[in-house]
């Protein structure tokens, strides 16, 4: 069995994607013999976080600790070199198959009440190629008979066909960055004006390292905000975009050893980083309540 275990694939004309039964994310996305994501082979796991889910919260959680309904939690130390948790419980576990066609596939996965997170959710994923690109819908319900804390993310890096991002020209349509500390906990927000990290028009990243997260997002007038990518030369192009559900992105360079600066993490999120501890856009689902949220990538 590989290490992500079933391989749930769809295709529509050339366009070609796989999800994983392990975590329910993306190892693969093409278009032909063009590679849209930076993925992973089948022998492999998705290590960096390559095309993970992230929930039920994105990113890192100070300590691992929050207080929620007058009770205090602590879930795993999943980042021990930063005393973090990140990217939340459903990365490791088994999704099955609800629905499949040739061109789709929704994945579900029950989160049970558990150390750390006595809740209960019903998570669904619907990975669906078009032809524009591919589409991900993600729907949650609170299954339990208490209100929980929810957030939801995802983590494809994207590629324009460049050795690396250096020569990825990049618009990242956002007012506002987050600024983290050294354990990646953001500490305050500021705006973009006149800073090396305004990126709402178009340009190379060159060396810089981006991990930040940015919100306040300009929206199109069908309500997306879309983050576009380009190889420079004008040959490859390929979009993400995100529906109001996603007030926040994350946009990093891939600076370590496993992507070495191959693609470009775009990351949809419902919320920033440690919102279970700040409380920032952080979504509570009554019993019953549910939540969904859509993004896409569209290669061009």
């Amino acid at each position: 069995m590989p290490p992500s275990g079933e391989q749930f694939e769809i295709e529509l004309g050339e366009q070609k994607a796989v999800v994983t039964e392990v975590g329910g994310g993306l190892r693969t996305y093409a278009v032909g013999d063009r590679k849209v994501l930076d993925g992973y082979d089948l022998d492999e796991m998705a290590t960096a976080g390559r095309g993970q889910v992230l929930m039920p919260w994105p990113n890192r959680l100070q300590d691992g600790t929050y207080e929620f309904g007058g009770r205090d939690h602590q879930v795993a130390l999943n980042e021990p070199q930063r005393a973090n948790a990140i990217h939340g419980l459903v990365r490791w576990v088994a999704w099955v198959p609800r629905e499949r066609e040739a061109h789709r596939v929704v994945v579900r996965n029950v989160v049970h009440p558990q150390s750390g997170y006595p809740f209960a959710l019903d998570l669904e994923i619907e990975y669906e190629l078009t032809p524009g690109g591919l589409r991900v819908r993600t729907t949650a319900t609170n299954v339990g008979s208490t209100a929980c804390p929810f957030g939801s993310g995802a983590h494809p890096y994207l590629t324009v066909g460049t050795d690396t991002v250096d020569d990825v020209v990049l618009r990242v349509p956002a007012r506002t960055v987050l600024h983290a500390d050294d354990r990646g906990i953001p500490v305050d927000s500021a705006s973009v004006d006149d800073t090396e990290l305004d990126f709402r028009a178009a340009r190379t990243i060159g060396p810089a390292k981006l991990d930040h997260g940015f919100t306040d997002l300009e929206r199109d007038q069908d309500g997306l905000s879309r983050v576009e990518l380009g190889d420079g030369a004008g040959r490859r192009a390929v979009t993400l975009w995100v529906d109001e559900s996603y007030p926040y992105l994350m946009v990093f360079t891939g600076d370590l050893p496993e992507v070495g600066r191959r693609g470009l993490a775009v990351e949809p999120m419902s919320c920033p980083p440690n919102a279970f501890r700040s409380g920032d856009a952080l979504v509570v689902l009554e019993p019953g309540a549910t939540w969904n949220g859509a993004w896409g990538i569209e290669p061009r």
